[in-house]
């Protein structure tokens, strides 16, 4: 999980801290999810999923397939 997490973030051309600044946290916060050190809430995966358009099942290595699921229509 958290070699995806920082290979989509160096794809996308961004440092820790631009990233952490876009997820609204410390870059000190976000470096130690990338690294293992902390467990990634929740809250924050789904951010993650969401920004890079791909699925939470992709970011914790349940897949290989990057595009996100189709959303469920309301």
């Amino acid at each position: 999980m958290y070699r995806r997490i920082r290979e989509l973030r160096t794809d996308s051309d961004l440092s820790q801290t631009q990233f952490a600044q876009i997820l609204g946290m410390s870059q000190t916060g976000y470096s130690k999810y990338e690294t293992g050190e902390n467990d990634i809430p929740t809250e924050i995966l789904i951010a993650i999923a969401n920004y890079y358009r791909t699925s939470v099942d992709y970011l914790l290595g349940l897949t290989d397939i990057r595009e996100a699921y189709p959303r469920k229509r309301k």
